[in-house]
């Protein structure tokens, strides 16, 4: 679980996303009045899981099924990151002219997001791009601001939040971690 560093602190627990997760979802239908016409696609991969979850939320408040799926970015990174092996490939449902809601779980400079828009309009041209994250930490680089926040989370830059999800880690919670000295931060 903690893979790069020291834990520091517990920033959300299994209660708190939840919560976070259900402002989400009616913030989004607030905003889109509704969900015609409305997707949810996650970055992988905490950000496909965190979508599965938002859309099963706003599915269950209007009673209509949304479309939900995954993007890969990693071909779009401009920090010349590699992909992780064994990754899941991007399953995107139509989005041509619809409002797409990117969901990933922490923004910290915003180059996945750009990334993660890039990979989503290779699939078709949608009517809006509106991005929903578990954490904004700050120190953006890019000029790109999420619609949709569960917790501001300020860090340093020797700090890195890691969330862990029960459907991957086993638990759901936020943390903060102390970054080994020669570490770097994604």
């Amino acid at each position: 679980m903690l893979s790069s560093g020291l834990l520091k602190a517990t920033v959300m627990d299994s209660d708190a996303i939840r919560r976070s997760l259900s402002r989400i979802a009616h913030e989004i239908v607030e905003r889109n009045h509704g969900v015609e016409g409305l997707v949810v696609v996650g970055v992988i991969s905490h950000g496909d899981v965190l979508a599965r979850r938002i859309a099963a939320k706003v599915s269950g408040l209007e009673g209509v099924e949304v479309p939900v799926g995954m993007v890969d970015p990693s071909g779009h990174r401009d920090d010349g990151r590699t992909p992780e092996p064994g990754r899941p490939a991007s399953r995107v449902p139509d989005v041509a002219d619809r409002t797409v809601v990117l969901v990933d779980d922490v923004i910290y400079h915003g180059r996945t997001a750009r990334a993660a828009m890039e990979a989503l309009i290779e699939f078709g041209r949608p009517k809006a791009i509106q991005l929903a994250v578990l954490i904004d930490r700050g120190h953006r680089q890019l000029p790109i601001r999420p619609d949709y926040v569960g917790k501001n989370v300020p860090t340093s830059e020797d700090e890195r939040i890691e969330v862990c999800l029960e459907e991957v880690e086993g638990v759901d919670a936020a943390l903060i971690v102390q970054l080994q000295e020669g570490a770097v931060d994604g």
